[in-house]
């Protein structure tokens, strides 16, 4: 292994030296180093926690730190703001959006950057031009200036991120786990973006858990773990094997847990869709989902996977066909309806902070909240009762304890996650709808969800697994059902259930 440890010629870019940065008896960042040499690509790599997000939060000037020095481009800078960054030349597209979803996407884009006439009067008319003007360069002309950011899809509105922070022509851009919410298209317009403006030496700091990403734009990359910064290399230096032991801190005997059949697998499917509609966007789609098994959805952005999970959840009002669980037809009205069906159904949202959690509520409280009813009697919660179910399902997690009293935004995405599955936990389901669960997650995180999923199959469960991530569907699933324009077009498993198949049938449908 090559060391990644001195600069090329042009120096760095990024030299944070030996930082500290401690939340009361947290410790983020244990004087952690962090270099990228100038007009690099460098991968930020390590587990939720690790601390990544404290370092771009430093970067960014969203905070400071309690020990160590910064230096961007050679400077040595003390940042204060968000505006001290952005002098140093410093822009970034955050995964947690700092979109603003009542203002247009011309709003956004040129926020604090909009051309001005007398008095200090934005000059809209220009403002739409110069919006205009940006998207079609970025390839983003589909996107109307005059549209409001909340009535866009999450990958769009991702793009819009990304492209508000190239806007500002930054000379070094922070990409924190930019592809989350991408698909496999919306990747590769990333990676025009970053191949333009690497052409005019911007630096690029590519925060991912997608190691095939890491191998796609990235020339080094650092791993975190526990706070430390735990080495440095060179991309072609380094095998996917040897990064996972290094962000896990131990070897993973597979990406992947074994596919055990299980011995649950009923007659009567645990729930069945027949010829539902929804809107205009799922029509006549059928699905049969057993007991026993992980039943994957594969699809191409907007193929009306969403709606399907929202429908199945009671979410989303179906406009005709059936749903049936466990071979009775049921009317799902409100996601209330499910559980008078006599099956909760657990739906896990792809956008946790805002559809899975109540961010500033404690952990517990979201865990229990799905069925508090359980733990109430003569209008009074029995807390003892509550605390002990909350306390097993965390543990089943992996969740630390404080989680039971810490507001969930003091925890990374992925303990977030884990504490969102936990909520599913404790209502006892017999299906799983889980839409895009891993995204935005580190690979241990991903592999604990991976292994619960299958227990829970293996236990009598019923799973429906709708991943961006094809390699998951492929690896985790017993059956993939294909939908394309809300249709089920295609249905794989055993030997047919490959890679190649599954984007096949996904492109070509």
């Amino acid at each position: 292994m090559q060391s990644h440890s001195q600069a090329a010629d042009g120096g760095w870019a990024i030299d944070l030296s030996n930082v500290t940065k401690r939340f009361g008896a947290t410790v983020a960042l244990d004087n952690a180093s962090f270099r990228v040499r100038r007009g690099a690509v460098h991968a930020l790599l390590g587990e939720n926690g690790a601390g990544k997000s404290t370092t771009v939060k430093l970067l960014s000037g969203l905070m400071q730190p309690d020990e160590g020095s910064i230096s961007i481009l050679g400077q040595s800078v003390n940042m204060r703001g968000p505006k001290d960054a952005q002098r140093a030349g410093v822009q970034t597209a955050f995964q947690e959006m700092t979109l603003v979803r009542d203002l247009t996407v011309a709003q956004n884009l040129l926020m604090s950057y909009e051309p001005t006439g007398w008095f200090g009067r934005i000059r809209q008319r220009e403002a739409q031009r110069q919006a205009a003007e940006w998207l079609d360069k970025l390839e983003l002309g589909d996107v109307r200036p005059g549209a409001y950011i909340r009535d866009l899809a999450l990958p769009v509105r991702q793009k819009i991120e990304i492209a508000k922070a190239v806007v500002r022509k930054p000379e070094v851009l922070l990409l924190d786990e930019p592809t989350s919410a991408l698909s496999g298209r919306d990747v590769s317009w990333l990676a025009r973006r970053i191949e333009e403006m690497k052409a005019r030496g911007v630096t690029f700091v590519f925060i991912t858990h997608r190691m095939q990403e890491v191998r796609e734009f990235c020339d080094s990359l650092t791993v975190y773990r526990n706070g430390h910064d735990v080495g440095a290399f060179d991309t072609s230096a380094i095998s996917d094997d040897e990064v996972i032991r290094l962000v896990i801190g131990r070897s993973m005997e597979a990406k992947y847990p074994p596919k055990v059949p299980s011995p649950a697998v009923l007659e009567t499917p645990a729930m069945e869709a027949r010829g539902i509609k929804v809107d205009a966007v799922v029509n006549d789609f059928d699905l049969t989902l057993k007991a026993g098994e992980v039943h994957g959805i594969a699809a191409l952005q907007g193929m009306g996977q969403r709606e399907i999970f929202e429908a199945l959840f009671g979410a989303q009002f179906i406009d005709a066909g059936q749903i049936l669980v466990d071979g009775k037809p049921v009317t799902l009205t409100s996601t209330a309806d499910s559980l008078k069906a006599g099956i909760s159904t657990s739906f896990l949202p792809e956008d946790r902070k805002t559809e899975g959690l109540f961010l500033r509520l404690p952990g517990g409280e979201n865990v229990s909240l799905p069925v508090i009813k359980r733990y109430t009697r003569f209008g009074l919660i029995d807390r003892k009762r509550e605390q002990a179910a909350i306390k097993r399902a965390l543990a089943q997690m992996e969740v630390n304890p404080r989680a039971v009293y810490k507001p969930c935004l003091s925890f990374s995405g992925g303990n977030q996650q884990k504490i969102a599955m936990a909520k599913w936990l404790l209502t006892q389901s017999r299906v799983w709808l889980m839409f895009d669960p891993t995204r935005g997650i580190d690979v241990g995180t991903k592999h604990q969800i991976f292994v619960l999923m299958r227990a829970f199959a293996a236990a009598g469960g019923a799973v429906l697994f709708y991943s961006t991530d094809v390699p998951e569907l492929v690896n985790v699933c017993d059956r993939v059902t294909v939908v394309y324009r809300g249709r089920n077009v295609a249905e794989l498993d055993g030997e047919s259930l490959t890679e190649e198949n599954v984007m096949r049938k996904m492109l070509s449908s």
